[in-house]
């Protein structure tokens, strides 16, 4: 199959299991089940777990064994977009072109959504059937490392603290590194891990996922400045409103498209002791660089 059918037979997948790993919205207390859905299946591309999927298949595993944590990460990934949505952090109406979780249920409950997404994401961690080199405290501490004070979190720290201030490219690129090649880098290493991959797998593949989580944000950031909100299904130009340091506004937008495809170069550098086995990988660096939402 083409790429366009293997990322939608996949997205189909990993929407198939986060409907089983879900509680069902008329659980009780039904609103926060229902809350916890709405921003889940409010649509999505489905990258962090799709990659997950086919670093997998670049280990020699299998989709089957790889889908617990790519879910997993899908819901810590959704629980960080609600409370980044919330008023007192970036203050947005809009995701995925729906109203954001807080418009139709309330802040509170906002909050009471993130966290229950960021608390299931474990149990499905702790659920996941061992590998002979990874057993589930190995995803699960994966996972916490690459969420938590030290990875996503830290990164959004020093974007806040970094809004309004004059940072250098190297400043950027470490808050990069943290808030969003981290966790896209922990998708790609829970996949490989589910395969048994060998350390020297899984440190390629660490390499590659760090220059692509960098490449995926240089061209976000671009696509903010270049791209209409009913294009991008969040608000644009958001970034520069706020007077967010982003590729564009240190070192402008043609120097950032270079960027992007030097990073983007590197990443495939790194997917060459895999050969055909990396093919999945390789089609979704391509199509991330020249994605236009």
């Amino acid at each position: 199959m083409d790429l366009k059918e293997y990322l939608s037979e996949r997205a189909t997948e990993v929407d198939a299991a986060l409907n089983d790993f879900l509680p069902k919205a008329r659980s009780r207390p039904s609103t926060i089940h229902e809350a916890m859905r709405y921003s889940v299946f409010a649509g999505g591309k489905r990258l962090r777990p799709i990659l997950c999927l086919a670093a997998a298949e670049a280990c020699g595993g299998d989709s089957e064994s790889a889908t617990p944590p790519a879910c997993a990460v899908e819901l810590l990934h959704t629980y960080s977009l609600v409370h980044d949505d919330l008023p007192c952090m970036d203050d947005d109406d809009l995701r995925r072109g729906r109203p954001t979780c807080h418009k139709v249920y309330g802040e509170g409950m906002a909050v009471l959504t993130g966290d229950a997404l960021l608390t299931e994401s474990f149990l499905i961690l702790a659920e996941t059937p061992p590998a002979k080199r990874y057993p589930a405290s190995s995803y699960i501490a994966e996972l916490a490392l690459a969420g938590g004070s030290t990875g996503m979190i830290g990164g959004q720290v020093m974007d806040l603290e970094g809004e309004g201030q004059p940072l250098t490219k190297a400043k950027l690129v470490r808050i990069h590194k943290a808030k969003t090649a981290a966790l896209l880098t922990s998708s790609i290493r829970l996949g490989a891990m589910t395969a048994n991959a060998t350390e020297a797998k899984l440190e390629a593949l660490t390499t590659f996922g760090q220059a692509l989580g960098l490449a995926f944000q240089v061209i976000d950031d671009i696509l903010d400045v270049t791209q209409s909100t009913e294009k991008l299904g969040k608000t644009a130009g958001k970034d520069e409103a706020v007077d967010k340091a982003t590729y564009p506004s240190i070192i402008g937008l043609e120097k950032s498209r270079k960027e992007a495809a030097k990073l983007t170069r590197q990443a495939m550098a790194a997917l060459e002791p895999f050969g055909k086995k990396a093919l999945r990988l390789r089609q979704i660096t391509e199509y991330l660089l020249d994605r236009e939402y």
